[in-house]
Order: structure tokens, then sequence, then C-alpha cells
């Protein structure tokens, strides 16, 4: 069996460590008058740390996994079987065609940009799109980390490094209480993904990447690509488990089959390559281009104001009737594959480099 390393993670915080972080949360004067109570709340923390209370209530596999026997995260169970409703729901012909409408933007004007953001408003121009299409849609604004109260994408922290097996689908790593990384979205994201029938993403290029909102989502979509489903095949996060059973892995993806469509716009520089990121991306999960205009990537005023972009964009009307062809090309080509129309020509091939 290939070896485990380790060596690497620092040993627990010290309590009086942890008592300052902890309290990091409640800065504001406002909770010295509950002081007495934080400190009964801290106590319990503290212990629930240093006991590793990660998924404090499960509930028993059951028929289906691997071990019957094993305590699962009530959690993630629930999200589990969220998600096979969502499957059997999108693969209905009877249930109606469904575009998730992804805002990439991290502006929007309840936070401290105070103005929407311009991928905001050509979502809404693809909405329309696609309203007229008759296919639902369904708006998923990222922006809404940098707005929400405690709403949180937690990073990936790479389980596919150590095996394919331990990065589990859904992901199984949120939330660990015992850390405070809760309010995790990601739940609520893969069942919106896994319901739709295609996917567009409308995103800005800030600094030559995608803004980090969308790459807290992709790096946490990593376990729909080959994600192991049955945490109890490994026992939770049992390592020397999952690099046994990689051997024989088929490495599945289950988002394939979905058609997607992108928007990339910026000012300067960098749209062109982060367009191809993220075909390159999509087209790796098994996801289906919808044609040559679904994928488009436009400057918004070439080395012009910002102030002004709003201005920009509302005079560009060449841009935003080409926003609106990606809808419609990736409206189309839903209704070719849910007729059976389209299919992938590889879809059958073997995969000689499955990883």
């Amino acid at each position: 069996m290939t070896n485990v390393r380790k060596g690497q993670a620092p040993a627990k915080l010290d309590r009086n460590e942890f008592h300052l972080r902890f309290m990091r949360k409640f800065y504001d004067p406002s909770f010295e008058q509950v002081g007495q109570q934080l400190a009964a709340v801290e106590e319990v923390a503290w212990k629930n740390y240093v006991e590793s209370h990660k998924a404090p209530i499960t509930v028993k596999a059951g028929p289906g996994f691997a071990d019957p026997d094993y305590d699962l995260s009530v959690e993630w169970k629930e999200a589990h079987d969220r998600l096979l409703a969502a499957e059997a729901r999108q693969k209905d012909p009877a249930t109606p065609s469904r575009v998730l409408l992804i805002n990439a933007s991290a502006r929007n004007d309840g936070s401290c940009p105070s103005e929407m953001s311009k991928s905001y408003r050509l979502s809404k121009m693809c909405e329309d799109v696609l309203h007229d299409a008759q296919i639902e849609t369904d708006l998923l604004d990222l922006s809404l980390l940098t707005s929400d109260y405690e709403r949180r994408i937690h990073p990936c922290k790479a389980c596919v490094s150590t095996a394919m097996p331990l990065c589990h689908w859904p992901c199984s790593c949120y939330p660990n209480h015992s850390l405070s990384q809760d309010n995790d979205w990601m739940n609520e994201i893969y069942e919106r993904w896994v319901q739709a029938h295609a996917i567009i993403i409308l995103s800005p290029v800030y600094w030559y990447q995608v803004p980090a909102v969308l790459k807290l989502m992709i790096d946490r979509l990593v376990c729909a690509d080959g994600g192991n489903p049955d945490p109890s095949s490994t026992h939770g996060k049992k390592p020397e488990e999952a690099k046994a059973l990689e051997k024989d892995w088929d490495y599945p993806k289950h988002l394939a089959g979905r058609a997607y469509g992108l928007v990339i716009h910026g000012d300067v520089a960098g749209i062109e390559s982060t367009r191809r990121s993220l075909s390159d991306w999509l087209d790796w999960m098994g996801l289906v281009a919808a044609g040559p205009t679904s994928q488009l990537d436009r400057f918004v005023g070439y080395y012009e104001s910002y102030a002004d972009s709003h201005d920009t964009l509302e005079k560009d009307t060449a841009f935003q009737q080409e926003v609106r062809n990606v809808a419609q090309s990736v409206a189309n080509t839903v209704k070719l594959i849910r007729a059976g129309k389209l299919v992938q020509p590889d879809l059958e091939l073997p995969r000689p480099r499955p990883k």
C-alpha cells in the first residue's frame, strides 16, 4: 500500500490562543454586556475543538452504502439525498428545462462598491432570452458572498491529491463544527448545478483571472468530477482506505451531459485566457459546449473610465446582442439534448486515462 505522508499540520491551539481567536468575532463593544454568556459558550466551543466534534449529529448509512453501519453526518446525508432527488428531476423528461445562470462578479450595491455589477445586468439579459424560450432559470449570484451575513464558500482541502475516493460527492469536508467551519453554501450550490440542464457563467476579469468568489466554487466542484458518493467506503477520511480504492476507481462525472455557455468581460486584459480556462474546465467535466456563439469574451470600454463603464455597456448594443446569442445558443442546445437529437460523439468511447 502507498505510504501516507505525515508531519505538516501544526498542533492544536493552546487555550489562550483559542480564546484570542474566539473573541475576535465579538470585537464590537456591544457584546460586553453578554460577557459571561460568551465565556460559557467559549468553554463549550473549546471542548468541542479539543475533542474534534466535526460532525456532532450522525445517522447510520443504511442500505446501499458499502458499510451500512457507518455513522454518516446528518448534514451530509441530507445533502446526498437532495442531490439524488435533484438528479431524478433533471432526468425526468416531463420536467421543464432549466438553466443555471451564474453571476461571478464579487460586486453588488449592498457591499462596499455600492453599485451593481455589469455581470449581473448581463445575467438578466440572458434570463429574458431563456424565459422567452420557455426555459426556467435559476440565478446564482456569487456576489452574495461579499454582502450576506455568514454566507461562505470554504476553500477546497484538496482531498483528491491524497486519493480520489477521499473526495466525497457531495463534499464531506464541511461543515466542520469543531473548527467553526460552518454556514457553507456549497451543498445548496451542488443541488442547483445538478437540477440544471445547462449552465451559463457570466464573469468579469479583475486581475487576469476569475474573481475569487467564482474560484472558490470551481475548486469545491472537484468532487463532481470523479468524486466518491459513498463516504462509508473510506470510513470518512481514512487515507489508507481511499488509496487502496483508487486502484480501480472509475472517476464518475456527476455533471456530464449538461450544456454550457460563457460570457467573459473585462476592460484591459485577460479575457481570452480566462474564457479558455473556463471552457477547458467545463469540457473536462463532460459538459457540452453550445456552439461557437456560446463562448464570448469582450472588452467593455477598453482602457476607458471605470466610473463610466455602465454607460459604456448601455451604448454597446452589439455586445448586448452577443450576450443574448449566448443564451439563445444554450437554449437551442438544451432542447436538442433533451429531444435526443444531440448526442456527444465521444460519449461511449473508453477513457484510457480516466483521471
